[in-house]
Formats: C-alpha cells, sequence, structure tokens
C-alpha cells in the first residue's frame, strides 16, 4: 500500500499512533513476562549501557522533565532495581547504578523487547523497509536534538 498523502499533519498523526500503539504492545508483553513497563524497561537499559547516570542524564535521553524522570528512578530504586550513589564531582546529585536484580531483570527484558518489536516492526515493514525508516526517523530524531526543539522545560 503506497502512502499517498504529503500532509504533515496525517504523517505526525501516523507517527504519534505507531508510537503509541507500539509502546502499549511492549508493555503487555513486559509486565505479563517481567512485572514491569516499557519505560521501566528502557530506564534499567540505559542505566545498564551508562552505568553511573544521573536523573538529568535520563531526563535528557528521554526527553522527559526531571520531576518525572525523578519518581520513575524511586520506583525502580524501591524495588531493588537502582541504586543511588554519592557524586563526588557534585553533592547536589547522585550516581545511579542498576543492582545486581536490576541487571538480571534488564538482561531477561532485553530479550523480550527485542522479540517483540521485531515481530512488531520488521514482521510488518520486512528488513529493509526496517532500515529505510529507521534511517528516516534518525535524521529526524538528530535534527531535533542538536537544535534542541521538544525539550520539557522542568
Amino acid at each position: 500500500m503506497a502512502y499517498k498523502s504529503t500532509d504533515p499533519r496525517a504523517f505526525f498523526a501516523d507517527l504519534v499512533r505507531v508510537e503509541t500503539r507500539l509502546y502499549n504492545a511492549l508493555n503487555d508483553r513486559l509486565r505479563e513476562r517481567h512485572g514491569i513497563v516499557t519505560s521501566q524497561y528502557e530506564f534499567l537499559r540505559y542505566l545498564r549501557e551508562h552505568p553511573g547516570s544521573r536523573v538529568a542524564d535520563l531526563a535528557a535521553e528521554f526527553a522527559v522533565g526531571i520531576g518525572a524522570t525523578s519518581k520513575g528512578v524511586d520506583r525502580l530504586e524501591r524495588q531493588g532495581w537502582v541504586a543511588r550513589q554519592p557524586n563526588p564531582a557534585d553533592r547536589r546529585s547522585s550516581l545511579l547504578v542498576l543492582t545486581e536484580a536490576g541487571e538480571h531483570l534488564a538482561d531477561a527484558a532485553e530479550l523480550t523487547f527485542t522479540e517483540r518489536v521485531t515481530e512488531l516492526i520488521e514482521g510488518t515493514l520486512g528488513s529493509s523497509r526496517t532500515a529505510t525508516g529507521a534511517q528516516l526517523l534518525s535524521l529526524l530524531r538528530a535534527t531535533l536534538e542538536r537544535e534542541d526543539i521538544g525539550m520539557p522545560t522542568g
């Protein structure tokens, strides 16, 4: 099926609805298998790949406000998956690290996440279209990030 609209409003609507449906489908699978949701998985994965990050680093990566990010980290900390450690370079902030339980959860959830997201995206588009779409979205994201567009103010 060829996409016929050049209306950026239609593109935006499709993009947002696709993101919402993918996120919801991933939430369902991660909740079913691991008792977490996609945002929690993404935080755990980021912290596994960037040990010693701060709440501000997570907020910047996910374009989410500091307050919401801190509350999300609080929930992970209460579950015993993340620990806050003093930041020797700045006493006002903490460094975030995964606990052993958090590492195990991130590893297990990554398998589930990758399986489901691959099924949903490549299963529909095929690998060639997926690669093309990924390149386009990466370009758009890089431009928005470079120009600091769409970052929350709080």
